[in-house]
């Protein structure tokens, strides 16, 4: 059920998400506006975490799929409906409870049901569930832009994902069992109690991952904007570098998550930093098409440690309060990438190789940050 929920909804999601950038300019949005949807998306991706998570320990896992599903369907209602820019910002209010709300749920349901040895190969399965609509969806929905225009184009995907939604609805109401009961102490923690009693290895993830995310959040919305506006590709051929980017995602995910699972965590995530500060640099200085599918691939091995790192979070939460320290933990981690696309936006009205440039530079400091806290790490051990 969890399965047909990430999968259907990401398949809707995955037909226009990567082309809202350009859909919030063609309501009449500026570089500005468009780096303020940035940075409103990671402020809700961090109001939501840590609700979602006490939501899903305190009632259960079941009750809180539905209501953030239910959510997510008004947003999408909203985004098609939307005669301006300002309204599709009103609309992020629900398209993020899914995406936000329920993602504790999710690494909650795999911590429930999976031992410490597996969790990383299905960290790696539920990776792909997602990333594989975004190979399907993309370029169907650069198609339909390519025939209806970008307002009709989206329209129209938006109405496909809403049927979507239904049918997940429905799956989640009749088909949901729980492996776990609702806690009835599971709301007495709060959020600033569970940040502090965080593990050591766990911090040192975060801090790292903080200034990793910031990078690329310095970058996501305006890489669209730069294929095609700067180097004048099309929306189409820019849908297809990002299937490719999800293709090579997909690819990577299930040995990640088993080299995860054999031998340790740690040097899998150092590869995802990496990776994650390569992809905007490599973007900027790729200048013909066959450069920007070099640069779109390492745009896809930056997802090979998602289930390293993600099992390594479940790995260290309390079993009784699993979903909330990962919405905890997350919380934090998108609080603090809050000012990253509207840092890019005003780069972008500066120069448009800004952002780009800007990205590298942060991203690179969290991977020097997380090698040098590994190894003091071990060598105090």
């Amino acid at each position: 059920m969890l399965a047909a929920s990430i999968f259907g909804l990401a398949l809707g999601e995955e037909l226009w998400q990567a082309y809202i950038p350009a859909y919030l300019t063609a309501l009449g949005a500026g570089g500005i506006a468009v780096g303020l949807f940035g940075s409103a998306k990671d402020l809700l991706d961090s109001l939501y975490q840590y609700p979602g998570g006490w939501l899903a320990d305190r009632f259960g896992r079941r009750r809180a799929l539905l209501v953030f599903t239910a959510l997510a369907m008004m947003g999408y209602t909203v985004y098609a409906l939307a005669p301006s820019w300002p309204l599709v910002l009103f609309g992020l209010l629900g398209v993020m409870a899914w995406k936000a709300g329920a993602f504790p749920t999710t690494f909650a349901v795999i911590g429930d049901s999976l031992p410490h040895h597996r969790r990383a190969t299905a960290f790696g399965v539920q990776s792909i569930l997602v990333r594989v609509p975004r190979v399907i969806g993309a370029p169907l929905g650069g198609l339909a832009i390519a025939s209806l225009g970008i307002l009709g184009g989206v329209r129209i995907a938006l109405g496909a994902t809403l049927v979507l939604a239904c049918g997940v609805l429905a799956v989640q109401h009749w088909g949901f069992i729980e492996t776990r009961p609702a806690a009835a102490g599971a709301g007495s923690t709060s959020r600033r109690t569970i940040l502090a009693t965080l593990p050591p290895d766990l911090r040192r993830l975060l801090t790292a991952d903080c200034l990793v995310r910031i990078g690329d959040g310095i970058a996501a919305s305006f890489i669209v904007l730069f294929v095609t506006q700067e180097r004048g590709f099309s929306l189409a051929q820019y849908g297809s570098l990002y299937a490719l980017q999800q293709a090579v995602a997909i690819v990577s995910y299930l040995p990640g998550g088993r080299m995860a699972d054999a031998a340790g965590r740690a040097p899998i995530v150092t590869a995802t930093f990496v990776f994650f500060a390569a992809f905007p640099l490599a973007v900027r200085f790729a200048t013909s098409y066959p450069a920007l599918i070099a640069a779109f691939v390492i745009g896809g091995l930056k997802e090979i440690g998602e289930p390293a790192r993600k099992s390594l979070i479940v790995d260290l939460a309390p079993d009784e309060r699993r979903a909330s320290t990962v919405g905890a933990y997350y919380s934090i981690r998108n609080f603090l990438v809050v000012p990253a696309g509207l840092i890019g936006g005003v780069l972008w009205q500066r120069a448009s190789h800004l952002p780009l440039e800007a990205a590298f530079v942060v991203s690179a400091v969290g991977v020097i940050a997380f090698v040098a806290m590994s190894t003091l790490t071990t060598g105090r051990r």
